[in-house]
């Protein structure tokens, strides 16, 4: 599912600047839709590959990842089914799709059935064509320190990378992150890093984040349900972390952190709170191509939003005005909240609130930067909370007014 939209300026790599460029130099792009963390088999999901990436396609994504555990899908790996009725049932619709001559599986000793994993070079052809469809390489470097876990996500990772250790949650973050952009400077080809669920577990705080170099990318929604996306009475909630960090790198002259939601996929075959589903949370990447490199490229220069649901039409900043356009849902309404931290007493708040489904704002430089927040009253079926309903954030911007 690729949007062609035109937008007259959409300036999120700019950081809301318009460089001199008239609307008809401005090149088209497209939207791309992609998820960028899901598990299978190949670590502890509980589907093949191939039906996963089939569910994506089927579902309007351009885009996606296997994200397993300190993995890639390569080499000969073959899994013991487990007898649950589910995931017998499951293999089942798996044989009938691609059938006995695809799958290979095998009865061991005991009786059990064992199938061996297809590979991504195996399974990559089925699924991808031209601007159809991308699968990403992708690993979660997953370790802790102590009893903090923290996982890490390498988007477009070509080689396996083993965790690193430290001697503190810090130090195991950055030792990690600095290992994922060696990799990337020793191929020369992009390879994102994005940290995951700062609190599962509560494993990685704020102060960790304002200690670490060369972060760009984190979850501000994670549609597993056990990572505590809203904190806690002692917690701080990742949007609200988000704020405070990048008030902190503003003031210490390092890049924005931007924004993702992702699904963290685990569970295939049932569908509620307690499992961890599919299409609970994604990227819509404003790109020139569907590639790695042009997805990753994208969103380096912040030419995406994160969304559970909401869509916009249009971000756009002509002189000092800053214009959102949602696709609206006939019978939803909509809240467009402006969110900017004070450059003065250095706090994040809601600067206005607009119902309806387009608003303009008048940028000022009071605001160390700022970033939209949109709220629907539609409620997404398969939550893993019941209570929520459909948002989209775009990413924070640092406004430079001529």
């Amino acid at each position: 599912m690729i949007q062609r939209i035109f937008l007259l300026f959409f300036l999120g790599g700019a950081l809301f600047h318009i460089n001199g460029c008239s609307a008809e130099k401005q090149p088209a792009k497209n939207w791309y839709k992609g998820n960028l963390h899901a598990h299978s088999y190949w670590s502890d999901g509980d589907e093949f590959p191939e039906m996963i990436m089939d569910w994506y396609k089927s579902n309007g994504y351009d885009f996606t990842v296997l994200s397993d555990h300190n993995t890639l899908a390569e080499g000969e790996k073959w899994i013991t089914l487990s007898d649950r009725d589910y995931l017998q049932q499951g293999f089942q619709r798996y044989l009938d799709q691609y059938g006995e001559n695809w799958v290979e599986h095998r009865t061991d000793s005991t009786g059990n059935t064992e199938v061996r994993l297809k590979t991504l070079l195996e399974y990559r052809p089925l699924f991808e064509k031209g601007e159809e469809f991308l699968i990403i390489q992708s690993e979660e470097v997953t370790t802790a320190f102590e009893d903090k876990p923290v996982h890490i996500n390498a988007t477009n990772i070509q080689e396996k990378i083993t965790p690193e250790g430290g001697a503190s949650t810090v130090e195991v973050i950055q030792n990690n992150i600095n290992a994922i952009l060696e990799q990337r400077q020793a191929l020369g080809i992009p390879i994102m890093p994005h940290i995951n669920h700062p609190n599962f577990q509560y494993g990685i705080s704020l102060d960790d984040f304002l200690q670490l170099r060369d972060v760009r990318f984190f979850e501000v929604y994670n549609g597993h349900p056990q990572v505590n996306n809203y904190g806690d009475s002692t917690h701080l909630g990742t949007e609200q972390m988000w704020d405070l960090i990048n008030s902190a790198y503003v003031e210490d002259g390092k890049p924005l952190i931007y924004g993702v939601a992702t699904d963290d996929s685990h569970h295939y075959h049932q569908f509620n709170r307690k499992y961890s589903n599919a299409g609970r949370g994604w990227v819509m990447v404003l790109g020139d191509s569907l590639s790695a490199e042009g997805i990753i490229g994208a969103m380096e220069k912040g030419n995406f939003y994160a969304s559970t649901g909401v869509v916009l039409k249009n971000i756009e900043n002509n002189g000092d005005l800053l214009t959102v356009e949602i696709d609206s849902e006939p019978g939803v309404s909509y809240e467009i909240q402006y969110i900017g931290v004070d450059s003065k007493l250095k706090q994040a708040g809601v600067i206005e609130k607009i119902n309806g489904t387009a608003a303009t704002f008048r940028v000022t430089g009071e605001y160390l930067f700022v970033r939209v927040r949109v709220l629907s009253d539609k409620t997404n079926k398969n939550f893993y909370d019941e209570t929520e309903y459909e948002k989209a954030w775009t990413q924070p911007l640092t406004l430079k007014i001529d």
